[in-house]
């Protein structure tokens, strides 16, 4: 018997040796992985001058920053007075895509930085020219004067599935090069910021923190299917929840802003909201789904193409629409432009209507500076510009197409001229600008060399400020 009781436990020894060494066996390596694509990723330090923090006034300190889906790149969150500003130096992460030197990373890794250096896995340390920007998708092109450098391959993310491995590489506070690994949670989640409603998140479990921002999320090919973008917290660290912006939607950006320097993005001009269960039978739909158009813009395409309030909108050029916050990535993912098909349900019946997409205003998807049409006009003189709203507009006293407004101001040579965010430019020369693309043009009207002279409004003032380029940057 004792015996028989020593073979049983042998037995039972054995055969858990046998799962554990298979169990061991079905999870993933990267080792490999990393070693292959770690040369890719890069550190981002991102610098804010004391001189152009004092040209916008109050500063900001780190623990004021909201608690609730903080970024964790480690620029100022709230309002505080501080001490004299300083220079503010922060860092990132971010990953090549060509050999020639275009890296992409975060909008808010870089966005109010007046000088950015990349760091290389070889330690090189180059400057770093921001190629563009756009703060609706959180993307940011930049190009490093290099060749022959490692670039990382793109995947597919509408191929991910919740449950499928994932790999962050990055620097976590300051942490070259840190590994962490998950599952895709889930895929198409809206963000709690408004203002990213056009991007379709990967949920991930993937741990993520503050300097993670703007670095690749691969899948087990060692492919980018994502940039490390958000977290939710209510502590500022990880807490198990992490979101990337899907490739292709950072690779869309990244194409817009090499060919014309912003991002066009599509738009219907609706209001829309999720369809509850309380809605469902007053409506005559078969279950809760799609987009109830509560309201429209101004100028609305899709109310110039026949669709009405309380059309439930359940397709849009194909693609179904199960709750209100699929709409706009799809939406804005469309050419301005382009005739599509959306499939509404109406008085009992579903029907079908044709609508041209509109686009979306320029001045909603300014971006930082060099990146959209607002921040590019003025590069040349060292400005962001953004067109003004109708409200500052009236404010001020202005007609309809008068000024634009200084957001920052990023050149020396407009700096010792005496320029300040908050100020608005009437004129450049003798030609009246009332949008960015108009300032850009003035300005690069303007004799090659010669100093600008710039008709400012400040306050109640009104004055021609002088921009040499004998000074510029």
């Amino acid at each position: 018997m004792n015996r028989r009781f020593r073979t049983a436990v042998h037995g039972l020894v054995l055969l858990g040796l046998l799962l554990a060494s298979a169990a061991q066996a079905s999870l993933p390596d990267f080792a490999d992985l990393v070693e292959r694509v770690s040369p890719a990723v890069v550190n981002i330090e991102a610098t804010r001058t004391a001189e152009a923090a004092l040209q916008d006034g109050p500063q900001f300190d780190d623990e004021e920053m909201p608690e609730i889906f903080r970024r964790f790149f480690g620029m100022p969150g709230q309002p505080g007075q501080g001490p004299m500003p300083r220079d503010r130096t922060s860092q990132g992460s971010g990953f090549i895509i060509s050999a020639d030197g275009y890296v992409l990373t975060n909008h808010h890794v870089i966005d109010g930085a007046d000088e950015i250096v990349v760091r290389l896995s070889d330690r090189r340390e180059l400057e770093a020219t921001l190629v563009g920007s756009d703060a609706q998708s959180d993307v940011a092109l930049l190009k490093v004067e290099a060749a022959g450098l490692p670039a990382m391959r793109l995947g597919d993310s509408n191929r991910l599935r919740p449950g499928q491995w994932v790999v962050a590489i990055g620097s976590p506070f300051g942490f070259d090069r840190s590994v962490t690994a998950g599952i895709v949670s889930a895929t198409g989640r809206s963000s709690y910021d408004r203002s990213q409603q056009y991007v379709p998140f990967i949920q991930t479990d993937v741990a993520i923190n503050r300097g993670n921002s703007g670095g690749p999320l691969l899948n087990t090919e060692g492919e980018v299917v994502g940039i490390n973008s958000q977290i939710f917290s209510n502590t500022g660290g990880f807490m198990g929840v992490s979101f990337a912006i899907p490739i292709e939607v950072a690779m869309n950006a990244v194409e817009q802003l090499k060919s014309k320097g912003r991002v066009s993005r599509g738009l219907l001009g609706v209001n829309i909201q999720d369809v509850t269960r309380e809605m469902v039978q007053t409506l005559g739909l078969p279950k809760p789904g799609g987009a109830l158009v509560s309201g429209f813009a101004e100028e609305s395409a899709a109310r110039e193409a026949g669709i009405e309030i309380g059309d439930v909108i359940l397709a849009f050029n194909g693609s179904e629409i199960a709750r209100s916050s699929d709409l706009p990535p799809l939406v804005g993912a469309t050419a301005p432009g382009t005739k599509v098909k959306v499939r509404v349900f109406r008085d009992g019946r579903e029907r079908e209507i044709t609508v041209t997409v509109g686009e979306l205003p320029a001045d909603a998807t300014a971006a930082a500076a060099g990146g959209s049409e607002a921040a590019a006009g003025g590069t040349a003189l060292g400005l962001a510009v953004e067109a003004l709203t109708s409200e500052q507009r009236e404010q001020l006293g202005l007609d309809e197409g008068q000024g634009v407004l200084v957001r920052r101001v990023t050149g020396m040579a407009a700096r010792r001229a005496g320029l300040q965010p908050g100020d608005v430019v009437l004129m450049v020369g003798r030609t009246e600008v009332g949008s960015p693309s108009a300032f850009r043009e003035a300005v690069e009207a303007s004799p090659e060399g010669q100093a600008v002279m710039l008709l400012v409004r400040r306050g109640d003032a009104t004055q021609f400020i002088t921009v040499s380029p004998r000074s510029a940057d």
